[in-house]
């Protein structure tokens, strides 16, 4: 009798074991992880970048994240406040958890240690403008515009035979803020053929104060609506 105990006790043990391999049964590994535990950044880019930035940081309808330019031009701290807080009045949203999104800090330092690693090629940029700066004036910006921008942009921004799309387009300014104006006219979009700072024309660099003055003259034309909130220089 007692065999016949002990030989039932190795049967349920047995079973016991074996359930983790049952057909149909998930493994450890395909299980869903919570989002917060994500750690690659791949995965954490194609999700909340990818979409408006490109595939691989290129391309996008929203800035070029890929450019070195760009990576050098703008610090760490900066990256964080932009992909934690997003932009007010932008299509760019607030990622992070503590401002109504889905990322931890922990993630999106995961996101800016992965641009760098990527897109970053640690050649600091010479005697270029500052990332941010003081607001311009609108009439050196015509003068400045006329001079360097024009050629390519028509001499109203409407647009010309090498940049066909109008960059004065009052639902092209009211999506734009200044600060991201200023970004493209220094890290210009190396995706899209647009110069940065040096190139207006090549061996004319603009200036601080000129690119200040062009983003003011850009501002002058966003069309206001009541209601509508709008951002400047974040």
């Amino acid at each position: 009798m007692a065999w016949r105990v002990g030989i039932a006790a190795v049967l349920v043990v047995s079973l016991v074991a074996g359930c983790d391999s049952l057909p149909g049964r998930p493994r450890e590994s395909d299980r869903p992880i919570s989002p917060s535990q994500v750690k690659s950044f791949a995965r954490l880019y194609d999700e909340n970048c990818a979409g408006c930035h490109g595939a691989h940081g290129r391309f996008g309808a929203a800035y070029e994240l890929a450019d070195a330019t760009y990576q050098a031009l703008v610090d760490d701290a900066t990256l964080k406040r932009i992909i934690s807080n997003g932009i007010a009045g932008t299509a760019m949203p607030a990622f992070a958890q503590t401002a109504g999104g889905y990322l931890t800090t922990a993630q999106i330092a995961i996101l800016v240690d992965g641009m760098r690693q990527r897109w970053k090629t640690g050649r600091p940029l010479v005697d270029a403008p500052p990332y941010a700066g003081p607001d311009g004036d609108p009439g050196r910006g015509a003068r400045t515009f006329a001079q360097s921008c024009a050629p390519c942009h028509g001499p109203k921004g409407e647009g010309g035979e090498k940049a066909p799309g109008s960059i004065t387009d009052p639902s092209y300014l009211a999506l734009v803020s200044d600060q991201s104006l200023r970004t493209l006219i220094i890290a210009g979009r190396s995706d899209l053929g647009h110069p940065d700072w040096r190139g207006y024309p090549p061996g004319q660099p603009l200036s601080a104060e000129q690119v200040a003055d062009v983003v003011a003259w850009l501002a002058a034309r966003r069309q206001h609506f009541q209601g509508a909130v709008y951002a400047r220089n974040r």
